[in-house]
């Protein structure tokens, strides 16, 4: 077993379960006293302001977490162009992020709850912030996350002290906010400062700041669509619906994406591996593509029966009482489960390695207004259950449409790993 576990793709896989494990068990662990603490109204503003932060940190994060992995998966050996690369991409955050900030005062005037609320509402830009500028994706394209695993981690487990001793009531809203951003802050710079001990420091130039921003364009086009049936259906919601219904969905939605995200590492570590193989070793490439379709695709299953079977418990157990108006929802979003497990190894590991960003975004585009457009009409009628069923039939959408464009293309990963086609 050694030489298995001293893979780096091995390496880079348990890593990453190290950083998913913070980012999903502890607020597995912390959303049930929230949910608690707060009740429904206060926790389904903490969400509604989540996915107002979760668009900024969109902006600020702007596609890197894909593209620049890219860039440095195929630049390992080229130190000058990773410091390069670093720079650029600090130098476009820094600039997107004062336009974050402008955004966050056109909304806090605009919406009333923001405007009753705005202590809630700068937390959450500044968690959105914090969040965005984190170098993982450049140790990610190196295959080297488990020292920086290791400071997410810690962040993580410092946040679920400190809202455990600090938030006791729905006064309190902000503080989770501020402390989730707070640790991201400090994970952040001790990142940045592992990163600079390696490669020269530069100060980012306007020719490599708009490198960085071409360069994850794309991305960052495909990251916008997503976002318009996954993280914007809570804020779509909230603009129909009382804080108490977006709390239902919240939690629904929370469940079964901690579940999803038990996937995820195995997922991340795919995305540079399959990225350098693309273009040195095609075929090898669609083998590992077939393998990652079996392996996240039966997980996907797996988990979302189990999300299914379990729907009541689970919204007892991480929820409790007043919340049983969640059980549906997340029933329906159990779907979700395998359906993102599919298309995300069909899409972000095998069509953009392949260079297919155009047909890849024009797929998530046209989901996502499908979804804006279903989530717009069954959001004032059905509430938490409509935005539920908008969600699924658009990403029921990406998977089949994803599939059927490989397959007229020649490219499905599956058929290329049996034939030996991808040479």
């Amino acid at each position: 077993m050694r030489p298995v576990l001293q893979h780096a793709l091995v390496q880079n896989i348990v890593a990453l379960y190290g950083v998913h494990f913070a980012n999903y068990l502890f607020p597995l662990v912390t959303f049930p006293y929230l949910a608690r603490v707060l009740g429904p109204k206060e926790w389904g503003l903490l969400a509604f302001t989540q996915a107002f932060g979760g668009y900024l940190n969109l902006l600020v994060e702007y596609g890197f977490g894909l593209s620049a992995t890219r860039e440095v998966a195929q630049s390992r050996d080229a130190l000058r162009r990773r410091a390069e690369l670093l720079a650029g991409v600090l130098g476009a955050k820094v600039l997107l992020s004062f336009l974050a900030l402008g955004v966050g005062l056109l909304i806090g005037w605009l919406i009333p709850v923001f405007r009753d609320h705005p202590q809630v509402l700068w937390a959450g830009v500044f968690w959105a912030l914090a969040t965005a500028f984190s170098p993982t994706w450049y140790f990610q394209g190196l295959e080297r996350m488990r020292l920086v695993a290791s400071l997410e981690v810690g962040a993580k487990a410092l946040v679920l002290i400190l809202i455990f001793l600090g938030v006791k009531g729905p006064d309190d809203t902000w503080k989770v906010l501020a402390l989730q951003g707070g640790a991201s802050l400090v994970a952040t710079l001790l990142a940045l400062f592992l990163a600079y001990r390696e490669v020269p420091f530069l100060l980012p130039k306007p020719k490599g700041v708009w490198e960085a921003l071409r360069l994850g364009w794309s991305m960052f086009f495909f990251r916008s669509a997503v976002s318009l049936y996954t993280l914007g259906n809570t804020f779509i919601l909230g603009l129909f619906a009382p804080p108490q219904v977006v709390g239902y969905y919240a939690g629904a939605e929370k469940i079964s994406k901690a579940f999803l995200g038990l996937l995820s590492p195995v997922s991340q570590a795919l995305y540079p591996r399959l990225s350098h193989l693309a273009r040195s070793a095609p075929l090898e490439a669609a083998r590992l593509a077939r393998l990652g379709l079996w392996t996240m695709g039966l997980g996907g299953v797996v988990l979302g029966l189990g999300v299914w079977a379990l729907a009541p418990l689970l919204v007892r157990l991480f929820l409790g009482e007043g919340y049983e108006a969640a059980v549906l929802p997340l029933r329906i979003l159990a779907l979700l489960v395998p359906l993102i497990a599919l298309s995300n190894v069909l899409g972000i590991q095998w069509m953009l390695p392949l260079g297919l960003d155009r047909p890849f975004n024009a797929i998530i585009v046209g989901a996502g207004l499908i979804n804006l457009v279903l989530a717009v009409f069954l959001a004032p009628r059905l509430f938490h259950v409509g935005m539920a069923l908008a969600v699924v039939v658009s990403e029921l959408l990406v998977t089949l449409s994803m599939w059927l464009y490989l397959r007229r293309q020649g490219k499905d990963p599956l058929a290329l790993a049996r034939t030996g086609g991808g040479r």
